[in-house]
């Protein structure tokens, strides 16, 4: 482990992140911690955040403008705490249902620049309702040529803009590495080589090949790239939305009466570069 300027306890996880503990976000607001912090999210994608307690909207939203702009784009639920929290649940009445589970994606590809954080924290944990992650860049270098230059070539199309085009493959705007820009259920089609002379539109046969594509690499060798997070009490992450996909788990949607009740509360940070190649 390698010495850091505050003191805490470090786990690094397979494939991506590390379990912090000794930090305390209800109260930390020393420059030097906040900018390890950022350093931090930037190198392991991940920072998992243990033994918080009960972290307040307003505290989340003060962590999260420690990364930007907060861009609060998705539905009001009556029972969130801020206004820049949105709020998930299994119970309708107590947040928004059915969220993260369309596909794997990154947040706000449907924005001319997707979220580059987001910010979650479980303020009521069931005993089931997993989040799965998994890193982007070692998705990609895992692939064969020939599956690398079919995604190389295709450009998203976003199903809330459809004049929205994003790049599949782009580089990550802070550290150069290939990532993906991506929604396997909120994409309405492909374009391959656009702005190219040889631009042409993926047939739907095309589409759907490409969806199955990147969903059958994601899970590849019984998902040996994916990092299943079990949530515990006083668990809060900050990831780096650009460099890592997420999915949630359909047990995310088991009914209260059966696992308990799940309240998961996330902020999204404005993106600031759009992809690009």
């Amino acid at each position: 482990m390698k010495k850091n300027i505050f003191n805490k306890m470090e786990k690094l996880l397979k494939p991506l992140g590390c379990e912090v503990r000794g930090v305390d976000l209800k109260t930390e607001n020393r420059p030097e911690i906040i900018k390890q912090i950022q350093e931090d999210v930037t190198k392991h994608r991940i920072l998992i955040f243990k033994d918080q307690g009960i972290v307040s909207g307003d505290r989340h939203v003060e962590i999260s403008r420690w990364f930007g702009e907060l861009e609060s784009t998705f539905y009001k639920h009556p029972k969130s705490p801020h206004p820049d929290v949105f709020r998930v649940s299994n119970d309708k009445n107590e947040g928004c249902t059915n969220v993260g589970r369309s596909g794997w994606h990154i947040d706000g590809t449907f924005q001319p620049a997707p979220f580059s954080y987001s910010l979650y924290h479980m303020e009521s944990v069931p005993k089931e309702g997993h989040t799965l992650f998994i890193p982007l860049t070692e998705l990609i270098e895992s692939l064969d040529k020939d599956t690398y230059d079919t995604w190389n070539k295709a450009w998203m199309v976003s199903d809330r803009r459809s004049s929205l085009v994003h790049p599949l493959i782009y580089s990550h705007p802070q550290t150069g590495k290939p990532v993906l820009c991506f929604h396997l259920g909120m994409t309405t089609g492909f374009i391959w080589n656009y702005k190219l002379p040889s631009e042409a539109t993926a047939s739907h046969e095309e589409y759907e090949a490409l969806l199955k594509s990147i969903d059958s690499k994601i899970n590849q060798d019984n998902g040996k790239y994916i990092y299943v997070h079990k949530w515990e009490p006083g668990d809060f992450i900050i990831s780096d939305n650009l460099a890592v996909g997420h999915f949630a788990h359909s047990s995310t949607q088991a009914p209260r009466s059966e696992v308990g009740l799940r309240v998961l509360h996330r902020t999204t940070i404005k993106g600031t570069t759009p992809p690009k190649k």
